[in-house]
């Protein structure tokens, strides 16, 4: 982490220590020490739908619930890897 990037509450070197220390300790503490922040979101995000198998739609339902993701989120993950071994 670089300090001149990043500041910190807890004065911590490492995201690992920042994490212990707020597991330790209340936000509501060190209110004032905050400072509002301004940020922009952008999610470009579009649904299509394609057809696909049954049994293989089956199949994809029970991987992801067994990885603890959505469908749509295996299937993204999926597709974008095989698209990135294709541009190699």
């Amino acid at each position: 982490m670089a300090e001149d990037k990043k500041t910190s509450i807890s004065g911590a070197n490492s995201y690992q220590a920042i994490g212990e220390f707020w597991d330790n300790h209340d936000l509501g503490d060190y209110w004032d020490k905050t400072k509002p922040a301004e940020f922009e979101i952008s999610i470009e995000s579009e649904r299509r739908y394609y057809p696909i198998n049954k049994n293989l739609s089956a199949q994809l339902r029970e991987r992801a619930q067994k990885q603890g993701i959505s469908t749509e989120t295996l299937i993204n993950l999926w597709v974008q890897e095989k698209l990135n071994q294709a541009s190699v």
